[in-house]
């Protein structure tokens, strides 16, 4: 893994949509900037807000796009293409589907799942080759929801899921460090490693 040079967090700008569930990347860079004491500014030079901060000894960028999800792509190329940034020094946190709330994933590239965030993203910087934090936050069908999942995806979690999908937050940003020190290895296992439950 190459050392992370920027992470992006997707979600959709405006206060009708800050606690909705499509909103978690938002949420896990928030958190991220607030321990490592970086200040978000808007900067209109790359669509979005932009804050710098120091993680794992290394410079790195956060960005939120302030487009909405599906132009995410116009943010992330035009800071990557003004820093010389490689897809494969990008990070994205975003919500997952296909994870139930409580579980988070990180991988290389791969499809976007019908994610119109990563599909923007791919498709401006010519590459599905970047870095993918996947926080889920389940799907209707899993969740005995009788909701169509662009609808699920705008409306809050409910108390139990939005309480899952925050103590993954917590665990998750833990291997933030890793990923800017390029230590790939060390950040999937400490993610993907999980206690087993005790029994009864």
């Amino acid at each position: 893994m190459s050392a992370i040079r920027l992470i992006v967090g997707l979600g959709n700008i405006g206060p009708e949509y800050e606690d909705t569930r499509h909103n978690a990347g938002f949420w896990w860079l928030d958190e991220l900037a607030r321990r490592q004491g970086g200040r978000f500014s808007r900067d209109a030079k790359f669509h979005g807000e932009t804050a710098r901060i120091t993680l794992g000894g290394a410079a790195v960028w956060l960005l939120k796009p302030g487009t909405y999800m599906n132009r995410s792509g116009r943010a992330v190329s035009a800071l990557a293409g003004f820093y010389r940034i490689p897809a494969d020094e990008i990070l994205v946190v975003h919500d997952e589907l296909d994870l139930p709330p409580g579980q988070s994933k990180l991988k290389l590239g791969g499809g976007h799942a019908g994610h119109n965030g990563l599909r923007d993203i791919a498709a401006a910087l010519g590459t599905p080759g970047f870095w993918r934090l996947r926080l889920g936050i389940g799907h209707p069908r899993t969740l005995n929801l009788a909701q169509a999942v662009a609808d699920f995806v705008l409306h809050p979690p409910r108390r139990d899921e939005r309480a899952a999908i925050e103590a993954e937050l917590d665990r998750s940003l833990a291997i933030a460090a890793d990923c800017a020190a390029g230590r790939t290895e060390a950040a999937m296992h400490a993610l993907h490693t999980r206690p087993r439950p005790a029994a009864g």
